[in-house]
């Protein structure tokens, strides 16, 4: 292979790395998935219940990161940086905790409570971590929506299509040098686990 080509190559896998880390990105699985997990749990009412979840948990984040990057706070959307990423997180702890208060004493459907506290213990055990080194909230996310979604699609395609997808994810974040291999594991061991603790914890 001659040096033209294995440089084309490197950038065909950046670029594809790169689109990889967007279309699985934190903000979009956690505003992207109640709305499906209500839909398909609950019909219709439940899709309701998830859009209230997404605004919350994923759209009050999103708009503080949109906002802080706008204004040369943060270096992406990605919070590539672990040392701004801090108060996003504090943030997101706050709308989660929020959204999980008002879905609990609203009524909500009981898979979406477990989905919201499931985020809720995701971002308990990450961010003491991400305080001294840089898990990868990619894979933690993109590793406990997989579970999450194992609850509402048939179970076993929906979780060997969700491993292929969560390795995808880790090879991307480490393609990318923004993370190391023991990150992404440690991300994706983090989401799936705390995800399969509060689902047993819910009984589902």
């Amino acid at each position: 292979m001659t040096a033209q080509g294995t440089a084309s190559d490197t950038r065909a896998t950046t670029v594809a790395a790169r689109w990889v880390t967007g279309l699985f990105a934190p903000q979009v699985l956690v505003i992207g998935l109640p709305p499906i997990v209500g839909l398909l749990a609950d019909g219709w009412p439940g899709a309701a219940w998830g859009l209230v979840a997404s605004a919350l948990c994923g759209g009050v984040p999103a708009g503080v990161i949109l906002a802080g990057v706008r204004s040369g706070r943060l270096d992406s959307h990605h919070l590539v940086d672990r040392a701004s990423r801090t108060k996003p997180l504090l943030v997101a702890v706050a709308a989660v905790l929020v959204a999980l208060l008002l879905l609990i004493f609203l009524g909500a459907p009981r898979l979406l409570v477990a989905t919201v506290t499931a985020m809720l213990a995701a971002l308990a055990v990450t961010i003491p971590i991400t305080l001294r080194w840089k898990i990868s909230f990619h894979a933690a996310v993109s590793a406990g929506t997989v579970l999450v979604l194992a609850q509402v699609l048939p179970a076993v395609p929906t979780l060997g299509v969700g491993a292929l997808i969560v390795a995808t994810v880790c090879w991307a974040r480490v393609r990318l040098a923004h993370h190391t291999p023991a990150q992404v594991v440690a991300g994706a061991l983090t989401g799936a686990g705390t995800a399969w603790a509060v689902l047993s914890g819910f009984g589902l």
